[in-house]
């Protein structure tokens, strides 16, 4: 696979520091706007899929980078279905160091321009890092918080790239793919540019002092992170009343409070938020997991007004059966603590739910019309619109095949218990006939709709076994020769607690257990968003094992794995897959496989 660069007929001889710092116009300045695609998650632990670049110079276009990058890692179902690229795009991509060795050879001492650009550049420094290139990102500008100071407070619902982008009228739209994502976030530079220049910015250092502004009210608060603690926790702003305003989570709560005063916080929310708050309480904690944790709980709580996320943690959506003799695939709404047996999910949405439903119905053939049908019909029971054309069996007539409904139901029954083989061969085969006859459009709409019921399926199973699992009894080293230990039982966390290098961590482990909430008394209710937390956590690849009531399996054909490769779908197994890496067991299932308890020395 070759990378594309092309280059226009302009000079591109870089300004020089001294140059900058003799006031160049910005006009004379050279910008590298970047954008990149990666496997979801932080720079320490992803890795990059796609890396797109616009290098520009006075308002013209002097070159573009593009190029699709292996991650030598999988890439989540969801950022699959989010980017459209997927391991079998990526199989002749350059590896991360020579992509990024390629984009510093484009960009050069040119200032890089991204949107949200902590975590673009964080991912090249790491990579630059860890591969010991000789080019490393220098200065660098980040239009979401240019936007922030630019644009006056209500002008755009948010500052996201596609909200910009619309707002501004660029011809690019954003579709989450790096040189078209480059490419909008260069439209939205140049406005925010002329935006700027009517507050007399016109240089590079004007413009890095406009960026770095602090309002009074953060300089004024200043003095409520000083006695914070360094180590993790949840942090809560709180206004005169006591009641709280913002809940959030760190590694080290005084730094990150912190940054609440500094240039580095531009969201207009925040600073108002930060005008109201009297104080900051915090509550410690023993792991940064715990901290997470405790965070989620106390949002779903409190529903603190300047929180966005989380705040509806407790409520999802599930898809049923319903129970009747000529059953329909129906959304209900549903608390994590209830869980449904019958349910399949869950969603983010009833819309998104319904959207499953509608498109699981086609595939299958089940009735999406809503009467409750008798288990005889009636003989002048009118036929539905998908009767007449075919698309399911009509049980609402009394003409309809009985038995190829209940051949229907049984196919929707094999994709809720994890069995989507059928469904993705079928949807294979339909999108490679939509590709030969270039009919793109209708290939998209239908990998987007597989890629939301393979996501939902491996999150359900994921989900239930983890429910299922009982009491899990786990730890990962802290990266200090010391130990994180948790407790979960039933999918929600029960005690944690941290083993220093001086410490004995099977005791520690023990003493955990032992203070851990207790099952009959304690609350053993959760939420979704928690357990997805935890399974997150239990699967990384550092994580041992020291004790699990139940093995955590799932089947093999409910993942992305089936979605992703055509490798994947030809290399099946009947097995199910038992939760586990490197020191955790890994094994056919159903149930052959008993995870035993595991030495924390094993993981030396």
């Amino acid at each position: 696979m070759e990378m594309s660069i092309t280059e226009g007929m302009m000079s591109t001889g870089q300004l020089t520091l001294d140059e900058l710092a003799a006031e160049e116009p910005l006009a004379s300045v050279t910008f590298v706007i970047v954008d990149l695609e990666t496997t979801g998650g932080p720079a320490t632990e992803a890795g990059i899929t796609e890396i797109g670049a616009v290098k520009v110079r006075g308002g013209q276009t002097l070159g573009e980078f593009a190029t699709l990058v292996d991650p030598d890692r999988n890439i989540p179902a969801h950022i699959q279905a989010m980017t459209g690229i997927t391991p079998g795009m990526l199989r002749d991509a350059p590896s991360v160091a020579g992509a990024v060795a390629s984009f510093g050879e484009f960009a050069g001492d040119a200032i890089l321009v991204a949107h949200n650009a902590p975590y673009d550049l964080g991912f090249l420094k790491a990579a630059c890092a860890r591969h010991n290139l000789s080019w490393f990102p220098g200065r660098s500008l980040d239009t979401a918080r240019l936007a922030r100071v630019a644009l006056h407070p209500g002008e755009v619902r948010n500052c996201k790239l596609a909200t910009l982008a619309q707002y501004f009228d660029s011809p690019v739209t954003p579709v989450h793919r790096a040189l078209a994502d480059a490419r909008a976030t260069t439209h939205v530079l140049h406005r925010l540019f002329e935006r700027v220049g009517s507050f007399g910015v016109v240089t590079w250092s004007d413009l890095r002092a406009f960026v770095s502004r602090v309002s009074t009210e953060q300089r004024a608060k200043r003095h409520l992170a000083d006695d914070l603690p360094t180590g993790p926790g949840v942090y809560t702003f709180v206004d005169a009343q006591g009641a709280p305003l913002y809940i959030g989570t760190s590694r080290n709560v005084r730094s990150r409070v912190r940054s609440y005063f500094s240039a580095a916080e531009q969201r207009a929310r925040m600073t108002e938020m930060i005008g109201i708050a009297k104080r900051v309480e915090v509550v410690p904690c023993s792991t940064a997991l715990e901290a997470q944790i405790r965070e989620l709980r106390a949002i779903c709580v409190h529903q603190p007004r300047y929180n966005r996320k989380s705040r509806r943690a407790s409520t999802t959506w599930w898809l049923q059966l319903s129970d009747e003799p000529a059953p329909r695939l129906v959304s209900v709404r549903a608390t994590a603590e209830a869980f449904p047996d019958s349910g399949w999910g869950p969603f983010t949405s009833r819309g998104v739910a319904r959207a499953a439903a509608e498109f699981l119905s086609s595939e299958t053939g089940l009735r999406t019309c809503t009467p409750r049908l008798a288990r005889t019909p009636a003989a002048t029971s009118p036929q539905c619109l998908r009767g007449h054309l075919g698309s399911c069996a009509a049980p609402c007539t009394r003409d309809g095949d009985r038995d190829a409904y209940a051949d229907s139901v049984r196919r929707v029954q094999r994709i809720l218990a994890g069995d989507l083989a059928e469904l993705i061969e079928a949807g294979h085969t339909r999108m490679t006939s939509y590709a030969h006859a270039e009919q793109f459009e209708e290939a998209a709409n239908l990998r987007d709709q597989m890629s939301v019921v393979v996501g939902v399926s491996e999150r359900f199973h994921r989900l239930s076994a983890l429910r299922d699992a009982g009491r899990v009894v786990a730890a990962a080293p802290d990266g200090q020769a010391g130990w994180d230990i948790h407790v979960i039982d039933r999918g929600r966390l029960v005690a944690a607690t941290h083993a220093s290098s001086s410490d004995d961590a099977r005791a520690c482990a023990r003493a955990a257990v032992t203070t851990a909430e207790d099952r009959a008394v304690g609350s053993t209710s959760t939420t979704v968003e928690e357990m997805s937390l935890l399974a997150r956590w239990l699967e990384s690849p550092d994580v041992r094992l020291i004790n699990i009531e139940t093995p955590m399996a799932w089947p093999s054909y409910a993942g992305s794995r089936m979605f992703s490769t055509d490798e994947a779908r030809a290399d099946r197994s009947t097995s199910s897959r038992t939760s586990g890496q490197q020191g955790r067991p890994v094994g056919p299932a159903p149930g052959v496989t008993t995870v035993s308890r595991l030495r924390l020395s094993d993981a030396s």
